[in-house]
């Protein structure tokens, strides 16, 4: 930010006008019979405003003195907490205000009304405009416990004023807060904060109100947060802006992500109010027996700038010791990020989106692992290409067995057409024949599918990956400003936006983009060289044909507001693709042992598997079948 100074005129500009309004003020100056009467004038308003007080207070309560207060009886001690408000001068009574801790990582904020976190601060990080990381602020979020009391009444935490202690236990700061009925008596709220740490060890206890408390409802705690935006693209932030939970079998579910859902889940052991790369946890020591959750999407339109994102919601009953509440809980917040998630053995990691099944477990114990050692070296971009680069190797194995299977069909090509040129009026029969050509030279059409098929969890695992890796967070490399976020190089003019397109153009995805259509272009034709020649054959050519065209654009609509780092791998993993093809192609493969090789297996006597037995006698059965019907017609 450009810092601002003061010139020579506008220092006398300030001192003109400082000048005018000093002879202002002089000028307006009260004659001292108009501040007698001013006086006078003030006097009579304060009394009439302690006689109002007065009357108010006696319509209201019969306790209204300090010595009436003491005197009240035990059945009377809850409608004290009611009272605290107008007896504030009482020393356990408290009055409204803030308590502050900072603990090098977080910046904390204790409301004394409710007692709980009125804002919270990472000290860390800031959001794509520069602008500090605020989970809680200005009543975002709140945390109640609502209960009946043996006189009928209901009392809400968040509406009254708790009594704030902050104390020191070795590097611990502890700060309670009390919500007091009497010395004895009281609902305490303690927080324990651990130096650089980003959970709050939070325990919820009471003493003295067993027979204060009604026993026959039940005593709710209910935790609400809207998820403040951090990144630039609200969409994209959305998409992975949502509440994650996990029961006490570790099963991890999640709400909707988008509209409003809701559901009541038993026995949990923690929630997540997850905001992309940002997380705001609840854990429990025991589970939560019953909670009831919610999720709702605020962003109503993602083109329009937004403050919030979603708001979360969850509710759950407080078991009763004795009559008493006693609850050992955690609150965390702080970065999803997993290497500091990790730290707290409550598998709280599982609530980052790494995927599920083998994808999650690619992510969890292969992707991240091997980005988090390449990074602690390199710089962030250049990390993502070295990784791009070892993952490409390593399935290099898989081009060269796909493209070793299109030169045998297309080595086979004309025997098969001939096949089916032979038997056009019979298709099971050229089926039959072409089966066992393709066995007898070993290059079944499967050859090429099955290894594409092995890529694909690595694929999926890596787009899972990128848009979760808290790493690459404000990671510049290159024209990139932040490789989590897309990496803009032009923004439309105010107002303009593109449909399914947005606001900018990003570089990266029009790379990626264009590196998908040549390696397309190289390998679909050499699919079309080596297809045999059948009915329907120029529609899955014509088909293919636009494929080469509609993936790149839609590479680079979908993938404009996606992480660029993402885009960065696959424009860096096409690239490596064409050039292992073309290596594979010029001086791995050649097209005369290739043939050699399928002439000596037309020599072998070739042994059917289970499988193509079983296909061989299914086709030769439906043939039979067809004979007869052909049969019975004449």
């Amino acid at each position: 930010m450009e810092e601002k100074k003061l010139d020579v005129k506008s220092i006398i500009g300030f001192v003109l006008i400082f000048g005018i309004l000093l002879f202002m003020m002089w000028q307006n100056q009260p004659t001292p019979e108009e501040l007698e009467a001013e006086e006078k004038a003030k006097q009579a308003q304060i009394d009439a405003e302690n006689k109002a007080k007065a009357a108010a207070a006696q319509n209201d309560t019969k306790v209204t003195t300090a010595q009436d207060f003491s005197n009240t009886t035990e059945g009377d001690s809850l409608r004290k907490i009611a009272l605290q408000n107008k007896l504030g001068a009482f020393s356990y009574f408290a009055q409204d205000g803030e308590t502050v801790v900072d603990n090098g990582v977080l910046q904390l904020k204790f409301s004394n009304k409710g007692g709980h976190l009125a804002e919270v601060k990472l000290n860390k990080f800031v959001d794509y405009d520069s602008l500090p990381i605020y989970l809680v602020k200005d009543k975002n979020a709140s945390f109640n416990i609502n209960f009946g009391t043996t006189d009928s009444r209901i009392l809400n935490t968040q509406d009254l004023y708790f009594q704030p202690t902050k104390t020191k236990n070795g590097e611990n700061t502890i700060v309670s807060m009390k919500l007091k009925v009497s010395e004895t008596k009281f609902l305490e709220y303690k927080y324990i904060i651990k130096p650089n740490d980003y959970m709050i060890d939070f325990t919820i206890q009471s003493q003295g109100l067993s027979s204060e408390i009604n026993s026959s409802q039940e005593v709710n705690l209910k935790w609400e947060q809207k998820a403040y935006r951090h990144d630039e693209s609200i969409s994209y932030e959305n998409r992975y802006t949502r509440l994650t939970y996990q029961h006490d079998d570790g099963k991890i579910d999640k709400l909707s992500q988008g509209g409003e859902d809701d559901d009541v889940e038993e026995d949990m052991d923690w929630m997540s109010f997850r905001q992309h790369f940002f997380s705001s946890i609840l854990t429990t020591d025991k589970q939560f027996k019953s909670v009831a959750l919610t999720s709702k999407d605020l962003v109503e339109d993602e083109e329009i700038d937004t403050v919030f994102t979603k708001q979360f919601s969850a509710k759950t009953a407080l078991a009763l010791n004795g009559n008493e509440i006693n609850e050992s809980l955690g609150l965390y917040y702080g970065p999803t990020d997993s290497k500091i998630l990790k730290n707290y053995d409550k598998n709280l990691e599982e609530s980052i989106p790494f995927g599920w099944g083998i994808f999650g477990w690619i992510n969890k114990y292969l992707f991240v692992p091997l980005f988090s050692f390449l990074s602690s070296f390199l710089p962030y971009g250049i990390a993502i290409i070295v990784m791009t680069v070892l993952i490409k190797l390593s399935m290099s194995f898989v081009q060269y067995k796909q493209y070793l299977s299109q030169m045998k069909m297309k080595i086979l090509k004309p025997e098969l057409d001939a096949i089916r040129e032979k038997h056009k009026d019979n298709k099971m029969k050229a089926q039959q024949e072409t089966m066992a050509l393709q066995n007898k030279a070993g290059a079944s059409p499967l050859a090429g599918c099955l290894p594409a098929l092995i890529q694909m969890p690595v694929f999926y695992a890596l787009f899972m990956f990128f848009p979760t890796a808290f790493a690459l967070r404000q990671k510049k490399f290159l024209w990139a400003d932040d490789l989590s976020s897309f990496d803009s190089i032009y923004k439309f003019p105010d107002g303009f936006s593109i449909p399914f397109y947005g606001d900018h153009i990003s570089l990266f995805p029009i790379l990626a983009g264009i590196a998908i259509f040549f390696y397309m272009k190289l390998t679909t034709g050499q699919q079309q060289m080596s297809a045999p020649q059948q009915e329907g054959m120029p529609d899955m050519a014509k088909m293919m044909k636009y494929m080469i065209y509609f993936a790149p654009i839609m590479m680079i609509i979908f993938f404009n507001s996606y992480a660029s780092g993402l885009s960065l791998y696959y424009f860096i993993s096409n690239l490596i693709s064409i050039g292992i093809l073309l290596v594979i192609k010029n001086f791995i493969l050649d097209e005369e042992k290739i043939l050699a090789g399928i002439q000596a297996n037309k020599a072998k006597p070739k042994k059917e598997n289970r499988f193509q037995k079983r296909m061989k006698e299914m086709m030769e059965q439906a043939e039979q079948q067809k004979q007869a019907q052909k049969r019975n017609k004449k």
